[in-house]
């Protein structure tokens, strides 16, 4: 991943001075935040929409369904029937029959696409159709877009597979809390609330982070003591690399040097409706054969037991680190001019990424359809 010279886009610095983007970019840093920047922004597991069928949830302001059909196919739409506007979901009395969706006021049905395809009493009319937000399965966890003025996808999530053999079912947690999701992803380049929050020792950035377009990278090393089992001390001696795409989407892969275990930690923020976020931490470690050094009671597990139950334990731990955090960001008020100093890491840089994800200041920003 590289920086790119291009001033209409966010590099590590932000635009060139001066320069047209370089002006819209500080207009909108220093008006006060969308509450729903433009991106992709989970809505649920693959896993959960097939347990439950049907999924009615209020996500960027808007009350929506979610289901599957009997190809795998999954719909994300507004939870309005375009007949008469009956709400479809569960708790109304909507359904699937066939992997379609059933209106509980006329019957009316839906397929993956949004369009009716059904009636109990006459033609399907073709102009029936729900309003329906483009979505993307990614390693079994379903984003949906949401686009200024209703506008397609800009970009893509990362395509590449991830191998799973060797490791664990994820771990899945949401918290919910008054926030905004610019405000959660920029922890990933404040280093100085890591030592203070947090108590992570020698936080160091190995090299500067890395911005392409929507892409950002960010890399750090640290050292962190931790309690396991309520009586022994450990430290953790961990690299993470922080891959995030827009303001929803954030892959963490990290190494744990002195054990010699590898995890992933996806951190998923969604505004809810303008004022909570819905902030989704899903986590995955690789099996475990020969660790370098043995955490209690380690040993004493067969090889596939370790890695579930060193997932549960760092799933836990995020959490912890969440619930710290939620205290502050429940609280805080968005600074468009902050007075830095040199510990706080690249956060102007930062900001001027996420500039690129609003509408002009005094626009409107609305849903894609």
């Amino acid at each position: 991943m590289t920086v790119q010279p291009d001033t209409d886009r966010a590099g590590a610095d932000g635009p060139e001075p001066g320069t047209a983007a370089a002006q819209r970019r500080q207009a909108i840093l220093a008006s006060e935040l969308s509450p729903f920047p433009e991106g992709w922004y989970f809505v649920a597991s693959r896993k959960a929409v097939q347990r439950a069928g049907l999924i009615q949830k209020t996500w960027m302001g808007e009350n929506i369904v979610v289901w599957s059909d009997a190809e795998g196919r999954i719909c994300v739409a507004e939870a309005v029937c375009p007949h008469l506007g009956a709400d479809l979901g569960p708790s109304a009395g909507g359904e699937i029959c066939d992997g379609r969706l059933v209106c509980p006021f006329h019957g009316y049905e839906f397929d993956a696409t949004g369009q009716c395809v059904a009636t109990p009493f006459a033609p399907a009319p073709k102009t029936a159709k729900l309003r329906v937000f483009e979505a993307h399965d990614l390693h079994g966890l379903i984003f949906a877009w949401w686009g200024i003025d209703g506008r397609p996808p800009q970009w893509t999530l990362p395509t590449e597979p991830l191998e799973q053999e060797g490791w664990c079912d994820y771990q899945i947690t949401t918290l919910r809390f008054p926030g905004h999701p610019q405000e959660t992803t920029e922890n990933s380049v404040d280093l100085a609330h890591l030592r203070y929050v947090h108590g992570y020792d020698n936080v160091d950035r190995p090299e500067r982070m890395l911005v392409d377009g929507h892409r950002l990278l960010s890399r750090f090393d640290f050292r962190r003591p931790r309690t396991v089992a309520k009586f022994a001390t450990l430290t953790f001696d961990v690299s993470a690399d922080t891959h995030i795409y827009g303001l929803g989407y954030s892959f963490v892969e990290i190494r744990e040097h002195s054990i010699g275990m590898n995890m992933r930690l996806w951190v998923l923020a969604a505004p809810v409706d303008g004022t909570l976020i819905d902030m989704t931490l899903v986590s995955q470690v690789r099996e475990i054969r020969k660790p370098k050094r043995w955490i209690v009671g380690l040993g004493f597990l067969p090889a596939r037991f370790r890695a579930p139950l060193i997932n549960r334990f760092m799933a836990s731990q995020q959490k912890e680190d969440v619930l710290q955090d939620v205290v502050i960001w429940g609280r805080k008020q968005y600074t468009s001019r902050p007075r830095l100093c040199r510990s706080d890491g690249e956060i102007m840089p930062f900001r001027y990424y996420c500039a690129q994800f609003y509408p002009e200041p005094g626009d409107s920003n609305g849903a894609a359809t």
